[in-house]
């Protein structure tokens, strides 16, 4: 919307405060695909997904409306903060901690990730593989795990920002980062799979 052209999203969260119920849809439209892919790679479910991507938009509106929300600058750490507690009270809420099963919908192949080198198509091939093998490394991990991978690598947040965004401290996040490459490291050595990309 041209209306809302240079207006930041902090602005549009306090104008909908004011009863700008437009400012809000332009704030659910600058920020629904990177939630929901957020949510999406830590959940793995279509379906879940969506149903947390919904509740975290209505906890935000009711946030919003009852005034928690205050003009910080970081109104995306916000609404990512909201969307991590929700799938925190999904998992608390399942009475064992069940696989879901990839499929065409949520293959973390998927996900875009930087482009492989390019310098011949064998190292290309060879790169594109060792991406791919990263992902699925990464679907094994424990979704703490897998989040943390998820923010800074896909998301390029800094440890700092995590720390905000999982409300734990920077070293529980730097050793969730550590936990999950160690992992990673484990689970390619056991299945004899090599990570590294060639140039």
């Amino acid at each position: 919307m041209k209306k809302f052209e240079g207006v930041s999203d902090e602005e549009l969260a306090l104008a909908y405060v004011k009863g700008n119920n437009r400012a809000f849809d332009e704030l659910l439209s600058r920020t629904q695909t990177k939630l929901f892919t957020y949510i999406m790679f830590v959940v793995r479910d279509h379906d879940i997904a969506d149903d947390i991507f919904q509740e975290t938009f209505v906890k935000a509106i009711v946030k919003l409306q009852q005034g928690q929300y205050t003009n910080s600058g970081k109104f995306q750490f916000w609404l990512t903060r909201i969307a991590h507690n929700c799938i925190m009270d999904w998992y608390r809420l399942q009475q064992s901690h069940h696989i879901v099963e990839p499929n065409a919908e949520n293959d973390l192949q998927n996900i875009k990730g930087g482009a492989p080198l390019d310098i011949c198509r064998e190292m290309e091939l060879i790169n594109e593989q060792v991406l791919v093998d990263v992902k699925k490394l990464m679907e094994a991990l424990p979704a703490t795990q897998r989040e943390v991978v998820y923010m800074r690598y896909y998301q390029d947040l800094s440890f700092k920002e995590i720390a905000e965004m999982t409300g734990v401290s920077i070293n529980t996040s730097l050793g969730r980062m550590r936990y999950a490459l160690i992992n990673m490291r484990r689970i390619a050595k056991d299945n004899h799979i090599e990570l590294a990309l060639v140039g």
